[in-house]
Formats: structure tokens, C-alpha cells, sequence
């Protein structure tokens, strides 16, 4: 599959878009955020494992918001039914556990990588019976966060496009992971400025609501009113995925534009 170039403009582009399919079903792409929320919230209560099983499953969860966005967009009413249709065809499900099971293992590889040119200082920091200095630790630890951060990007490029190649094209998985990094290559300036806008967005709501503390305001109120503006914010990222793929894959169906509305 042919990836087209798109100029830098198209990162802002998508985050607009995501946000006219939120406003076309608001209500169906705000019940998704939460549910995703939910499921990254449980996932904390088994340590480990529920991280690991919500890496694995991070794939087939992608799809189905891409396959809900296409319904979106295309005028269809989202009935709870059609968020689980996309995982219905076996061969599409099994492809797509496997593709989470490759996220997880190349996760778990890029730490141990991140990690073991760093092993050295890490242990140097505990002391005799076992404490820890927490600020020695926390400096020993900047380095190997900062590498896997490094790996972490170029794993992010294999996967982003993967689960609708797979899903939509029956794209082998190897070729739909090499398919996805060079998209994202090709694009890399796009998803520079797509990723910084969306750091400007959550940097910007954290801001806002320290001042607004600051000015008076009790933490429960803000937290009352962060709680549904967060998950409003999720829900116009987890839009974004479509546009960023249609548009890259095919862009003769949505075409970018210099003052997209």
C-alpha cells in the first residue's frame, strides 16, 4: 500500500477532524472514552498482568474505535451492538491478539534494552539493607526512562497503522508493521506536530485548573469538573486515530486542507 506525504499541517488537521466526528455522536464517542478509561483504570487493580493484558488487547481496542469512526462518519447511528462487530470475524481477532501480543513482547524488549546499559547505577543506589535514597534513584532512573522513550516512539510508528491494515486489508502482519513505520516516517513531521498539540492540550487543562485552584476554587470542585472534560478530551484523541489514517492511506477520500473546519 502506497503511504501518502502529507505537510506538517495535517497533525492539526486530524485533531480537527476528531473533533467533528465527536461533535457528529457525542454521546456514542464520550461512552467509549469512558469505557476506555474504565479499562485502563482496572487494569492498575492486578498489578502487571492487567498492564499486560490491556497491552495485548491495545490493537483490537484500536480497531474497534477506528471501525466506530468509520460508522461515524459515514451517518450510521452507534448501537452498543456495533462496537464489538469489528472483532467478530475469528481470522481479524486472531490476527489482532497477535498483533497485541508482538506490542507487548517488543514493550517488554525495549525495556530490558532501555535498562541493562544502566543496571550498574540503578543498583549502586540501593544501600546496604535495602534503602533507598528516593532523589539518587529517581537521577539514576532519567537515563533509562529517556531510552525507552527513544524505543518506545519507533514501536508507536510500527503499531499505529497495523490494526486497520490488518483489520480493513488483511495486511500479513509484518508487512502491515512495515507499512505503519514508513506512513509514519513519511509523516513524521505531521505526527511531530500532532503529538506536541496534543501535549500543548493536556499541558494547557492541567494549567488552567492549578490556576483556577490557586484562585479560590477547592480541589474537589476542579476535580468535579476535570473528570468529564478529560474524558471529552480522550474521546476527541481517540477520534483523531481515523483522519490520521484515512488521510495517510487514502487520501483521495479526505483530503487535507489548509483551513480545515
Amino acid at each position: 500500500m502506497q503511504a501518502a506525504i502529507l505537510p506538517i499541517h495535517a497533525g492539526w488537521f486530524w485533531i480537527q477532524q476528531g473533533y467533528r466526528i465527536c461533535r457528529q455522536q457525542p454521546l456514542a464517542m464520550f461512552f467509549w472514552s469512558m469505557t476506555l478509561g474504565l479499562l485502563i483504570t482496572f487494569s492498575y487493580l492486578i498489578p502487571l498482568f492487567g498492564q499486560m493484558a490491556l497491552i495485548i488487547a491495545t490493537p483490537s481496542l484500536t480497531f474497534m474505535t477506528l471501525s466506530a469512526c468509520r460508522h461515524i462518519e459515514a451517518g450510521e447511528a452507534m448501537q452498543f451492538g456495533m462496537w464489538t462487530q469489528p472483532l467478530r470475524d475469528p481470522n481479524v481477532r486472531k490476527r489482532l491478539i497477535v498483533l497485541g501480543i508482538t506490542y507487548l513482547g517488543c514493550s517488554l524488549a525495549a525495556g530490558v534494552l532501555a535498562t541493562l546499559p544502566y543496571l550498574g547505577s540503578l543498583t549502586a543506589v540501593i544501600e546496604g539493607q535495602g534503602q533507598v535514597d528516593e532523589f539518587a534513584l529517581l537521577q539514576a532512573m532519567r537515563a533509562p526512562l529517556l531510552t525507552f522513550g527513544v524505543f518506545y516512539i519507533l514501536i508507536s510508528m510500527l503499531f499505529w497503522h497495523a490494526p486497520a491494515l490488518i483489520g480493513w486489508h488483511g495486511v500479513p502482519m509484518k508487512r502491515a508493521l512495515f507499512y505503519s513505520m514508513v506512513a509514519c516516517w513519511r509523516n513524521k513531521w505531521a505526527f511531530m506536530l500532532y503529538g506536541l498539540s496534543w501535549g500543548a492540550i493536556f499541558l494547557g487543562v492541567q494549567f488552567a485548573s492549578s490556576f483556577l485552584i490557586a484562585m479560590g476554587l477547592s480541589a474537589p470542585v476542579m476535580q468535579l469538573l476535570l473528570t468529564p472534560l478529560n474524558i471529552a478530551i480522550a474521546a476527541v484523541l481517540y477520534a483523531s486515530f481515523y483522519p490520521a489514517y484515512i488521510s495517510v492511506f487514502r487520501p483521495q477520500e479526505q483530503p487535507v486542507r489548509d483551513n480545515a473546519t
